[in-house]
Parts: C-alpha cells; sequence; structure tokens
C-alpha cells in the first residue's frame, strides 16, 4: 500500500508548489474520493480533525515549521515512492486536484469545517480548540459517497 508521503510527492511533482495547509487538504480529500471511487484508502494513516481542518500528523511531522512546500525535497528522510500509486489512484487524486486546485488554503478550510466528518469527529469542541481527534474513514466514505 501506498503511504501518506508517496501522495505527497506525487501532487508537489506534478502540481508543483504549494502552502502545507492546501497539501494536507487535498491529500484529505483524495483519500475520501479513494475511499467512495475505488473503495480502497490511499494509505493507512488517519486525519485528525484539527482547528484548521483535517491534517494527517504524519505528514505535518514531516513538513512541520515549513509553510510553503516547494518541493519534495523535505520528504527525503522517508521511504517515498510514488510508483506505489496505482495508475487508478492517480487517476483519483488528479481528479481532486484539478478540482480543487484552485481554491485557497483557507477555502479549503472552511469547507471541511462545514462537512460531517471534521465536525462529527470534534464532537462539539469549539472551533477555536485543539484537538486530535481521528476523523474515521468511514465517516469520509459515508459523507463523501453522499456529498460529492
Amino acid at each position: 500500500m501506498a503511504t501518506v508521503y508517496d501522495v505527497a510527492k506525487y501532487i508537489l511533482d506534478k502540481y508543483g508548489s504549494m502552502s502545507a495547509m492546501k497539501l494536507q487538504k487535498l491529500i484529505f480529500y483524495s483519500q475520501a474520493m479513494s475511499l467512495v471511487w475505488d473503495d480502497i484508502p490511499l494509505f493507512e494513516d488517519d486525519f485528525e480533525a484539527w482547528r484548521k481542518g483535517p491534517v494527517c500528523r504524519e505528514l505535518y511531522n514531516a513538513h512541520k515549521g515549513k509553510f510553503m512546500l516547494d518541493d519534495s525535497t523535505f520528504l527525503e528522510p522517508y521511504l517515498v515512492s510514488p510508483s506505489a500509486l496505482t495508475d487508478d489512484q492517480k487517476e483519483t487524486i488528479d481528479a481532486v486536484v484539478r478540482s480543487l486546485i484552485d481554491v485557497t488554503p483557507y477555502q479549503l478550510s472552511c469547507m471541511t469545517h462545514r462537512e460531517a466528518p471534521w465536525k462529527d469527529a470534534r464532537g462539539g469542541i469549539p472551533d477555536t480548540k485543539n484537538s486530535d481527534a481521528i476523523i474515521s474513514k468511514e465517516s469520509m466514505m459515508e459523507y463523501y459517497a453522499e456529498h460529492w
């Protein structure tokens, strides 16, 4: 199975530099749509319902302290192999990224705040408070199957 790092490298290499927040949200939506369209996750790692939307902690730990990700060199310490992605997975990622590439990171964050997977995982925690609650893959699949 591919890793979140493989997906990050694929997106950055193909679509160029972007903020860490934008990359996190594009990967979140790619994971969601892989669950819906392909019936399998892109990678095992979970997303947490952070203040500014879904964040994969493993990826965050790799880019921590960086606002703009100009290339994928921050991933060098990890075993990264975008070739682990199947053609179907790349098609899913590309469809998601193409549909959201012009949306700002802030707008992507606001989108996730209106959607059930993030809201339900937080369980009423105010938007201004930190949370490390897991957004389940099941909630992502259920919600986005109806709303994408």
